[in-house]
C-alpha cells in the first residue's frame, strides 16, 4: 500500500464518519485538558511556594526554643526549661560564618498615632533584621546598634501601618504609641507583601528587649542566623549546636536549615503534583476507553471494505498499520485541541483569579500530547487485530 494510499485510505474514513470522529476526539481532548490545567495549577503552586521560601535566601538556619525531632515548630516556643535570650543571639554573633543574626519576639497590640489607632502585628528584632531577610528601609533607617539589653524606645512602621496612620505624610521623627509606652518613629520599611498568609506591610518593629517586656515573655520566639555564601551547611548547624550546648548544657533548642524545610516543602509538593497528575491521567483513560469502543465499532461497520482490500491484495499487516493510523490521528489531534484548551483555560484562570498561581510547563505540554498519542495507539491495536484477522471471503459476503 503506497503513502498516499494509506493517508487517502485514512483521511476520508474520518472524514466521511464526522461525528464519530469528533466523538472520539473530545475523550482525548477532554482528558489532556484536565492534565494540562490540573498540572499547570499544581507546577505554579510549587513555583509558588519554594519561590515564597527562597526570597530570604537559601542561607538562612532558624533556632527555635526546645527539642523536636520533626519539622516543624516545637513546643518550646510557648515555654523551655532554657528559653532562647538576647544573650545566645549575642554569643551567635561571633561565630566566623555568621553574616547577620535576628532574635524575634512577635504579639499584638494598639498602635496609636496621629490621633489614629489600630491593632497591629509587631515584631521585637534586632538591627540586623533587613539584612538577613532582604527587606530595605524606604524612609529613615532601622533599629541601630545598640546595647541590645537597654534599647531605645525607637520604632520602625510597616509600609501599610504608615500608609493608615500618617497617610502621605513622613512620620520619622514623630511619637507613636505602642501597647501604651510611646516610641520615636526612626523609619518606614519598603512594601514586601505577603509571605505564605503573612502580611509584612502591616507591621510595626521595636528592639528585641522591649518586646520582651510588651509581652511579658521570657525568652524569644525564634533566632534566625545568615551565614556566609559557601560555607558548607552541616559545619554551620554544629558551630551553633555546639556553642547553645555549651550555654545551655544540653540540646533544648531546634535548628532547621533552609535546605531541610524546602526538602520538607518539595516532598508535599511532589506528592500534590502526582496526585493531581493522577486525576488527569483517569480522564485520559476514559478517552483511550472511548477509542476502543469507537474503533471496534468502525471495525463492525467496516467489514465489507476490509474484505475488499484483502481481496485487492492487502496485507494483514497494513490493514492493522490502517486501523492503528486512524487510532493514532484521532488522538493526536484530540489531544492538540486538548492542550490549546487546557493552556488557554489555564490563563484565563490566572486572569480571572489573580491570587491562583498558574504555570505550564513545556514538558508537560510535550509528554501530555505523547501520551494521547501512546493511548491513541494502545487503544487501537485490538480493533485493528481484529481487522487484519478478518477472513476476505466472510469479510466479502458481509456486503
Amino acid at each position: 500500500m503506497l503513502t498516499r494510499d494509506f493517508l487517502h485510505l485514512t483521511g476520508s474514513s474520518l472524514l466521511t464518519h464526522k461525528l464519530r470522529s469528533f466523538l472520539t476526539m473530545l475523550g482525548i481532548s477532554v482528558g489532556i485538558t484536565a492534565v494540562v490545567m490540573l498540572t499547570s495549577i499544581g507546577e505554579g503552586i510549587h513555583k509558588y511556594i519554594l519561590s515564597e521560601f527562597t526570597q530570604f535566601g537559601t542561607t538562612l538556619v532558624a533556632i527555635n526554643p526546645g527539642k523536636t525531632d520533626t519539622m516543624g515548630m516545637s513546643m518550646g516556643v510557648f515555654g523551655s526549661e532554657r528559653p532562647l535570650s538576647i544573650e545566645d543571639a549575642e554569643a551567635l554573633k561571633k561565630l566566623p560564618f555568621a553574616k547577620s543574626v535576628v532574635g524575634m519576639i512577635q504579639g499584638n497590640a494598639e498602635v496609636e498615632g496621629n490621633r489614629r489607632s489600630r491593632r497591629t502585628t509587631v515584631y521585637g528584632t534586632g538591627s540586623d533584621f533587613p539584612t538577613a531577610f532582604k527587606m530595605p528601609v524606604l524612609m529613615g533607617h532601622f533599629l541601630p546598634q545598640e546595647n541590645p539589653l537597654a534599647p531605645r524606645a525607637l520604632a520602625v512602621l510597616g509600609s501599610k501601618v504608615k500608609q493608615e496612620l500618617y497617610g502621605d505624610e513622613n512620620p520619622v521623627g514623630q511619637r507613636i504609641r505602642i501597647g501604651g509606652d510611646r516610641y520615636r518613629i526612626v523609619g518606614v520599611m519598603a512594601s514586601k507583601g505577603q509571605v505564605l498568609g503573612f502580611d509584612l506591610d502591616d507591621t510595626v518593629y521595636i528592639p528585641l528587649a522591649r518586646g520582651l517586656e510588651m509581652f511579658n515573655r521570657e525568652g524569644l520566639v525564634e533566632i534566625d542566623v545568615l551565614y556566609h555564601e559557601g560555607v558548607d551547611e552541616d559545619k554551620v548547624v554544629a558551630g551553633i549546636k555546639r556553642l547553645l550546648i555549651a550555654r545551655h548544657g544540653r540540646e533544648d533548642f531546634t535548628i532547621t536549615t533552609q535546605q531541610q524545610m524546602l526538602d520538607v516543602m518539595g516532598n508535599i509538593l511532589d506528592i500534590i503534583t502526582f496526585a493531581v497528575a493522577a486525576i488527569g491521567a483517569i480522564s485520559l483513560l476514559v478517552g483511550g476507553i472511548g477509542i476502543i469502543t469507537i474503533m471496534t465499532i468502525s471495525v463492525a461497520e467496516r467489514t465489507a471494505e476490509i474484505g475488499l482490500l484483502r481481496a485487492l491484495g492487502a496485507r494483514n499487516a497494513q490493514i492493522l498499520v490502517l486501523f492503528l493510523g486512524e487510532a493514532v490521528v484521532l488522538s493526536a489531534v484530540g489531544g492538540i485541541v486538548g492542550l490549546v484548551a487546557g493552556i488557554g483555560l489555564g490563563q484565563l484562570l490566572s486572569i480571572a483569579i489573580p491570587a491562583l498561581p498558574v504555570h505550564t510547563p513545556w514538558t508537560y505540554v510535550v509528554l501530555a500530547e505523547i501520551s494521547a498519542i501512546v493511548i491513541g495507539l494502545a487503544a487501537g491495536v485490538i480493533p485493528a487485530q481484529r481487522a487484519a484477522r478478518l477472513d476476505p471471503v466472510e469479510a466479502l459476503r458481509d456486503e
